[in-house]
């Protein structure tokens, strides 16, 4: 009836010469009909955004969130890799590995590193970004060429500066060596501290780069009319930082430190081959007790994994309330 009503009401007004566009408005659906299964998943039921994000979040459980369930389980029992050998021992691989001072060794050595390495990283990239932001001739080339140390594995950059820390024929041991902090014959390689200071040096050379780019994309998006109305009051350089750019930044520079937190918090490859078992890191021990050992410290590696897991993620938490505090 009321489809009918449209149509007289249409051809009236062509009748007069009166042009009419049809409209989605004017699509008005005969009553009594049922909605089809293509309606009920159309965007404007709302369905349709959860069956498509759905083989995702399929995935992220099939290869995230099962082994890290299972992983948890495993550091509960004993034995888990002999058939039939498995007794569920409770917090007794815990109890273990933090009253080894190897672990406890570890875990200090892992904030240390983090803590230099992500300070360096953040004060070298601040300042990259602050320079690069600015224009001047071969901006874009400039901006590429600092993200060579990054685009390389870390597996081969450890490589590159181990063969630079050779005490034989290393080019770093030999300016050491010329400069007098470092006997004859020495290397940075030979003692604990100065392993760690070596991954340090490293780590700073290859990821800088990334926490520049992180900040240049967060300075790019401040508007310029902010620094022309501070200009026009009369502000400097230097408080135009402290009250625009830093304040701006606060974001970006929180998801920069984040990211290489955690990066550098799980830091495995860079100390396997620059350290071996010489110096180790909460990831190495992990990885050295599950694959190297026998079937009996298989759970002790896991339990030391799930521990890692387990600062990550307070440090995570501990950075989105900061982020939070920062932007009020």
């Amino acid at each position: 009836m009321h489809l009918r009503i449209y149509e007289v009401c249409v051809m009236a007004l062509y009748s007069k010469g009166i042009s009419v566009m049809a409209t989605p408005a004017l699509n008005v659906r005969k009553q009594g009909t049922t909605t089809s299964l293509g309606d009920r998943l159309g965007l404007q039921s709302g369905f349709l955004p959860y069956v498509l994000v759905l083989p995702t979040l399929l995935l992220i459980l099939i290869i995230a969130v099962y082994p890290l369930i299972d992983s948890v389980y495993l550091s509960f029992l004993s034995n888990p890799l002999v058939a039939g050998g498995s007794t569920f021992v409770g917090l007794s691989n815990y109890a273990r590995i933090f009253a080894s001072g190897e672990f406890t060794g570890s875990i200090g050595t892992t904030f240390i590193f983090s803590i230099a390495s992500v300070v360096l990283e953040f004060l070298f990239g601040f300042g990259i970004a602050l320079l690069i932001n600015g224009t001047f001739p071969g901006r874009g080339l400039v901006r590429a060429s600092i993200l060579v140390p990054w685009a390389f594995p870390t597996l081969v950059s450890a490589q590159i500066w181990d063969l630079m820390y050779n005490s034989q024929t290393g080019i770093i041991t030999y300016a050491l060596q010329g400069l007098h902090i470092l006997p004859v014959g020495a290397s940075l390689l030979q003692s604990s501290s100065g392993i760690v200071i070596a991954a340090v040096i490293t780590d700073v050379w290859k990821t800088t780069p990334f926490m520049a780019l992180l900040i240049l994309a967060g300075l790019q998006v401040i508007p310029n009319e902010l620094y022309e109305a501070a200009s026009v009051d009369g502000s400097t350089r230097w408080q135009q930082f402290w009250t625009i750019t830093l304040p701006m930044l606060s974001g970006p520079m929180v998801i920069a430190l984040l990211f290489r937190t955690l990066d550098a918090i799980r830091v495995f490859d860079l100390m396997y081959i620059l350290a071996g078992r010489q110096v180790e890191t909460i990831s190495s021990y992990s990885y050295f007790y599950m694959f190297t050992g026998t079937a009996s410290d298989f759970p002790t590696g896991v339990a030391a994994a799930v521990v890692l897991f387990v600062f990550c993620g307070i440090i995570s938490i501990a950075y989105l309330i900061f982020m939070r505090i920062s932007q009020r």
